[in-house]
């Protein structure tokens, strides 16, 4: 069900550790062993990278009690690591929303918010045209939020509802100095999927993703 399935798409032009920091940006925390398993290696051949990737502060292991026994290991990015993905002209964006907002002032960023949501909905209404059921819409929704960068990817879950998520957010620096663009672009997918869209997770309140159920 999973249109960003990572084990399908495995990059060869792409490193062991590259792939294990994609694995931890899109699934969160995870065992050596697990990852392994995933790129079709050992499971100390990956616990060999990640402790390289640590030395390097990109990945940081944790001890979890799981009952009698000794804790289990479980490898997460650290900020560094989070950073190592790209966020679009960062700087730059950040300098510019900054000075509209000090010279042009609030009203005219918000402006700019509202300009930016308008074309994006008339990008995203076009590519949905159709598309007539939710997991159609769904699936066209994800193909363009991983081109734009986004790392998408939705999941049907046991009660019915769908889980859409982000795993990486390309214009983090800009949507941290302004949160308006996360409250358009929720609207945004509320329109383009004619339906409800709730934010459950938020990468800019700490989660390790965004992530939206929608019903």
């Amino acid at each position: 069900m999973s249109s960003n399935d990572l084990e399908n798409k495995n990059d060869v032009r792409q490193s062991v550790a590259e792939r294990l920091m994609t694995l931890l940006k899109t699934r969160g925390e995870m065992q050596a062993s697990d990852a392994g398993h995933l790129l079709g290696t050992t499971g100390e051949a990956a616990r060999q990278q990640f402790v390289k990737l640590a030395k390097d502060g990109l990945v940081e292991a944790k001890a979890v009690s799981q009952g009698v026994g000794r804790p289990a290991q479980y490898w997460q990015l650290t900020a560094k690591g989070h950073a190592h993905f790209p966020d679009a002209h960062a700087d730059l964006t950040v300098q510019l929303l900054q000075l509209i907002r000090t010279s042009l002032g609030e009203s005219a960023l918000d402006q700019l918010i509202t300009s930016r949501e308008s074309q994006t909905l008339d990008n995203y209404r076009q590519a949905m045209k159709g598309a007539n059921s939710l997991e159609e819409r769904l699936q066209r929704l994800t193909a363009i939020r991983t081109r734009e960068g986004y790392m998408a990817d939705w999941t049907l879950q046991t009660d019915g509802s769908y889980l859409f998520v982000e795993n990486h957010c390309p214009i983090c620096a800009a949507a941290t100095t302004c949160q308006g663009f996360c409250r358009a672009e929720r609207d945004v997918f509320r329109d383009v999927l004619e339906t409800n869209v709730e934010r459950t997770e938020h990468i800019l309140q700490g989660a390790r993703r965004c992530a939206y159920v929608i019903r």
